[in-house]
């Protein structure tokens, strides 16, 4: 019998899937839900013991790929090795048989499993690891084992399978057929989870903005929203597994029964989550997942955040993706937004500068506290001391990244190393603690709360030893003096060669035996030998172990007390060393909740005084928050694109004002391509987002009014996939921002209708820009190339029109990107052509033909013969001497010295 492959797994790509289909859901390991009920057992009679024993774990976690401990190797088998050997390029062997038939196998040393786990998790798969859990030998067949955890892409906990700037995140998703979703979000490695409810068609939005590593799903929703789940993906908002999960786990009472218990709360009404009740749905399946991948319950969670729609400044997919926040256009790290910002010392603290980064609120109260707080880190010391901010970020230097220890300590998954690196880094935190008051009340509470649990980093110091094994189960982690009984039974290794001399001088002495040996070998252990010219000598305590032809061995009872100390001395102290580390674990436990605030601390002022280094190194300025509506920046630059420049020595950026307000709302931009149009309207955008999060901004002065939006419509791109040309991606973004821009939003629309015919795109510009004016009334930058619009502000009284200026020089253009009033003369298109090496034929049709036309137009007529080829112009380079003196060298033919002469000829030409 040969167990068939796993089905395609519900996070690769494939089309929606028909309501026939029958899916298998892996089944929660049992002590950890008991309403889950057994899966029914198959007939395994015909097959191996130990075959047997891996079907039946399989069972249980059919779409789960099963790596099966056997010895210094992870096993796979059947349609699981046949897969891992496809994905990961590993050899496909087959070995024995069962049930008659061949054993397909795969197998990865249990050394390097975080390299392949790593390599699946990114193709989205997801991994059970059955360990052995019995003693070798203690019962009849193959050893004892069960699945420790299951590795999946929303659930990873181990450092080596996560990036120190980035999270893990796992999404649960409700709708029970209603209009409206509850979703429910945590990664394991934080103390939080969060909660809201959105209609469906705000999803994408919602899912995009907290962007999942997985996401699970009711398999009893419908199929018409399970068909735009998978739309969503195909559309972009959705990049991770989709995990169907059955209904039944969704239960909102057994949701607000499990958060109700890790809050330690008998209500969730301080949180205003109590009517949350599709939510609820989402946070019974999302824990019981959790719990079921790590293999015990989440003590470590102690939060609760309910996010909603009208509480964070919204930042859609296509806004991330313009701005280059965290990812460029093409999909890399750097230069973003994020990359220029990220000079933290933690890894907590990278990750909370790109969750404040990603998720700025509307109410202005948490930003104008930032900003407080990071002028209060910029003040000097007294006596000439380095700054409190620089003096902090010396003390952050080496600290671990205990947000992740935490988690890993409560889930019984941390390493010894890292409990050295906790200790250590608490020890810093209560020296933190002690800066006191400060003139931020932010700061204050910050400091207040890096006071670590009493007794704690003690513990920790006492307990391991400064430079411990990277493993427990490798020995060598406690510290000498914590325990006795491990003390004892080092010694016993430590001092056996001792013991064995001093026994044998003692007995030497004792039997006046002169050659008397005490030695040990592996076959027989410890004894003494004695030659046979002795052998009368022997005392009668002296008990044969072994006769040899010219020897006797022989062993004594106090001999026999320290072989059995010594030979299990080190399996004991292995056992020891376990059983002392799960003690403390548990001791551990209760700090928890002290030391996730403690991490959040670090990681807060980890990232103000980053934030207070970055506005004095970059020279920003602190911006200021009215209530009238209002984008007024004096002095604003980019501020990636001029790190960038000033990175390459390729000059200072150039600044520029922008001043908008209740009677300016729009700003009809105009200018030649690179003159920087685009990079300005980002640079409003990036100054205000920003602003909004308590940072400085790249400007002389900021003053900034309500805010609840940031939409963008800049570039160009197929999505083939979806059969949605570059145009129809241009009005399914532009229609989305129409629907969902307010008079506080901010809108970018940069060369809009570009992508169908002049007159249709005109007519779209015209009026897309006349509904972002006359009813939308959102604060916009509206770049074109459609010089018609430049009439807008003649007849709307909130419209002016902006251009980039630039020079010419003959058929040459100069870029001052420099933005001022009134709008741009042309387009200088040609120019720009010319900048990106058109071939010279080509530039000269084309100004033939752009003459024609302006002329024609200038007479109302508009046919004109595009295709009629001008005569060529004779090149520049037959009247140009340099040229034909150039032309005229043979490099080849010249010795040096004829080289030299030709040299100074062309230099004495050109001058």
């Amino acid at each position: 019998m040969r167990l068939p492959a796993a089905p395609r797994h519900p996070g690769r790509p494939c089309p929606a899937p028909s309501r026939r289909r029958n899916l298998l859901i892996p089944k929660p390991m049992s002590d950890l839900s008991q309403s889950t009920q057994p899966s029914p057992a198959p007939d395994l009679s015909a097959h191996t013991p130990m075959m047997q024993q891996y079907l039946g774990i399989k069972i249980n976690y059919p779409d789960t790929l099963v790596f099966y401990r056997m010895g210094d190797f992870y096993e796979l088998f059947f349609g699981d090795a046949e897969k891992v050997a496809r994905l990961l390029d590993i050899t496909l062997t087959t070995r024995g048989q069962t049930a008659g038939q061949p054993i397909p196998m795969a197998g990865v040393p249990f050394h390097a499993l975080e390299n392949y786990l790593g390599r699946l998790i990114k193709l989205g798969e997801s991994v059970a690891i059955c360990e052995q859990v019995g003693e070798v030998g203690a019962a009849k067949g193959p050893v004892e084992r069960k699945v420790v955890r299951v590795v999946t892409p929303g659930t990873l906990t181990d450092s080596e399978l996560l990036s120190d700037k980035s999270e893990a995140i796992l999404l649960s998703l409700h709708t029970a057929g209603r209009q409206r979703c509850g979703l429910a979000w945590m990664a394991v490695t934080q103390g939080r989870i969060h909660l809201a409810e959105c209609s469906h068609d705000e999803l994408g939005a919602w899912i995009s903005r907290i962007a999942p590593s997985e996401l699970i799903y009711s398999a009893g929703v419908t199929e018409r929203f399970e068909q735009s789940l998978f739309a969503l993906r195909h559309g972009g908002s959705i990049a991770c597994p989709l995990s169907p999960r059955p209904d039944w786990q969704f239960d909102g009472g057994l949701g607000e029964r499990k958060l109700l218990e890790l809050l330690g709360a008998a209500s969730l009404k301080a949180w205003e989550a109590e009517d949350l009740s599709l939510a609820h749905g989402a946070s019974a399946a999302l824990l019981s997942y959790a719990e079921h991948t790590q293999g015990r319950s989440l003590s470590h969670i102690h939060a609760l955040q309910v996010q909603r729609d009208d509480e964070l400044i919204a930042l859609p997919l296509a806004t991330r993706r313009n701005l280059e926040l965290v990812k460029t256009l093409r999909g890399e790290d750097s230069p973003t937004l994020f990359s220029l910002l990220d000079t933290c010392m933690t890894g907590m603290g990278s990750r909370l500068l790109k969750a404040w980064l990603l998720e700025p609120r509307r109410d202005r109260t948490q930003a104008m506290a930032r900003l407080e707080a990071t002028r209060a880190l910029q003040g000097a010391s007294a006596g000439g001391m380095a700054a409190p901010w620089q003096q902090l970020r010396e003390q952050l230097k080496g600290v671990s990244d205990v947000e992740r220890i935490t988690a890993r300590t409560a889930l019984r998954q941390v390493r010894p190393r890292e409990l050295v690196g906790l200790g250590r880094t608490l020890h810093k935190a209560a020296v933190l603690a002690q800066a006191g008051q400060t003139p931020s009340a932010h700061l204050t509470q910050l400091f207040a709360d890096l006071q670590p649990p009493e007794g704690c980093a003690e513990l920790l110091v006492r307990a391991i030893m400064e430079e411990p094994a990277a493993l427990v189960r490798d020995g060598g982690v406690f510290a000498t003096g914590y325990d006795a009984e491990l003390d004892e039974l080092r010694a016993i290794q430590n001092n056996c060669d001792d013991f064995l001399l001093e026994l044998e001088a003692k007995e030497k002495l004792l039997t006046g035996i002169p050659n008397l040996r005490v030695q040990f070998n592996k076959v027989h252990g410890f004894y003494i030998e004695i030659t046979n010219s002795y052998k009368d000598a022997v005392p009668e305590r002296y008990r044969r172990r072994q006769t040899l032809k010219n020897a006797e061995r022989y062993i004594t009872p106090e001999l026999k007390a320290f072989e059995d100390k010594a030979l299990s001395a080190q399996e004991r102290a292995l056992q020891r060393e376990k059983f002392l580390y799960e003690q403390l674990l548990d001791q551990l436990q209760p700090h928890v909740p002290a030391l996730t605030r403690v991490a959040g601390a670090i990681a807060a002022i980890d990232v103000l005084c980053t934030l207070a280094e970055r506005s004095l190194t970059l020279n920003w300025c602190a911006p200021e928050f009215v209530n009238h509506p209002c984008i007024e920046i004096e002095a604003g630059r980019h501020p990636v694109v001029e790190a960038r420049m000033a990175e390459t020595s390729s000059g200072s950026f150039i600044a520029n004002h922008t001043r908008m307000n209740a009677n300016t709302r729009m700003q009809i931009i105009t200018g030649p391509n690179m003159g920087g149009k685009s990079t300005y309207m980002r640079q409003v955008a990036l100054i205000v987002l920003l602003a909004s999060m308590g940072s400085h901004v790249p400007a002389s002065s900021c003053r900034l009014g309500p805010i609840d939006a940031i939409h963008t419509r800049i570039g160009a791109a197929d999505d083939l996939a979806n059969a949605q040309s570059t145009f129809m991606m241009e009005m399914t973004e532009a229609a989305q921002i129409l629907h969902s821009a307010t008079p506080h939003s901010l809108v970018l629309m940069d060369e809009i209708g570009r992508g169908t015919s002049t007159f249709d795109g005109l007519a779209l510009a015209s009026g897309i820009a006349t509904q972002l004016h006359d009813r939308t009334r959102a604060f916009t930058l509206f770049a074109t190339h459609y010089f018609e619009l430049t009439e807008l502000p003649a007849k709307a009284r909130a419209a002016v029109n902006m251009h980039v200026s630039a020079a010419e020089s003959g058929q040459d253009i100069v870029f001052l990107h420099e933005i001022q009033p009134g709008p741009a003369s042309r387009s200088y298109g040609i120019q720009v052509a010319k900048l990106a090496g058109m071939p010279a034929g080509v530039l000269h049709h084309a100004r033939h033909a752009l003459e024609a036309l302006e002329a024609h137009a200038d007479e109302g007529r508009l046919q004109v013969d595009l295709f009629d080829a001008p005569d060529m112009p004779e090149p520049e380079s037959r009247h140009d001497p340099l040229a034909q003196a150039l032309a005229a060298i043979n490099p080849d033919a010249l010795s040096p010295r004829e080289a030299l002469e030709a040299l100074y000829q062309l230099k004495k030409i050109a001058a």
